[in-house]
């Protein structure tokens, strides 16, 4: 797609654009939430996402669902095609996206099964298509501003139905995406911490950098499944650990999501 009808998608404001995007992340690949499920293959200017969209209902409202990684968690993380999910949930009518992702704790507070609602994120990675705007011709100059990358309204909600759902969680932190598929050595997972980033993961960026170029309201729920490497009275992070982790604790993000969803206004994250 050309970067002026990119730009011209973004800033239109169409009435049925009331539908809220879900992308489930490692564990929440293809969660059964959806009343009422229907699948829709979809290609985009930027090839095919990651999987169809399924899209149904939660508490009444409209909802997307897309696997980042793919329903049967086939995308290693580099592979996933982050521009083509994004624009399909945007042509889709989505006006927020909630994304799920298992993270790694940097700090000693934030344990196992904890959930935390992101406020910054550090981008490490290096082979990753991160921009809408690969060109700047016919003037279309884009330099999104991403102070603050994710929606604080959003952010709100969560943090106030945690505290009544009575699960752990943190208002805020930093998560560091790294390229992976591999994990840290013990010397990045220092320099991490070292540097600010309260978790780590493979997912963020450029996902959340190309939410904010389309201009669709986003947030991210993660979950603290392991310490990473950094805890040397811990065992170093497993890819079996982390889905262990994972799987125990997917009713916390699925009831979250049950609870959040209907609590959005569509014109308040506008």
């Amino acid at each position: 797609m050309e970067v002026d009808s990119f730009a011209m998608l973004c800033n239109l404001r169409f009435l049925s654009m009331d539908k809220i995007g879900i992308i489930g992340g490692s564990g929440l690949d293809d969660p059964d939430i959806l009343i009422n499920p229907i699948d829709q293959v979809v290609k985009t200017d930027y090839g095919l996402p990651s999987s169809p969209l399924k899209s149904g209902q939660i508490g009444g409202r409209d909802v997307i669902l897309l696997a980042r990684h793919g329903r049967k968690h086939t995308l290693p993380p580099t592979q996933v095609n982050n521009r083509a999910n994004i624009h399909a949930l945007k042509a889709a009518g989505c006006s927020t996206i909630l994304a799920t992702t298992a993270v790694g704790s940097l700090r000693e507070d934030i344990g196992r099964g904890h959930l935390i609602g992101l406020d910054q994120f550090i981008d490490f990675t290096r082979h990753r298509a991160n921009t809408f705007f690969d060109s700047f011709e016919r003037g279309q100059m884009k330099h999104t501003p991403m102070a603050d990358p994710f929606d604080l309204k959003l952010r709100e909600i969560f943090a106030q139905t945690c505290d009544k759902l009575g699960f752990p969680y943190h208002d805020k932190g930093t998560v560091v995406t790294i390229e992976g598929p591999r994990f840290s050595t013990r010397a990045e997972s220092h320099m991490f911490r070292a540097w600010g980033a309260d978790v780590i993961n493979m997912t963020t960026a450029p996902e959340c950098i190309l939410a904010n170029e389309a201009q669709i309201p986003y947030a991210a729920i993660a979950m603290s499944t392991d310490y990473d490497c950094w805890k040397e009275d811990e065992e170093s992070v497993s890819w079996e650990a982390v889905l262990k982790t994972f799987k125990e604790n997917t009713s916390k993000v699925t009831d979250l999501l049950q609870h959040v969803i209907p609590k959005i206004s569509t014109e308040a994250c506008i």
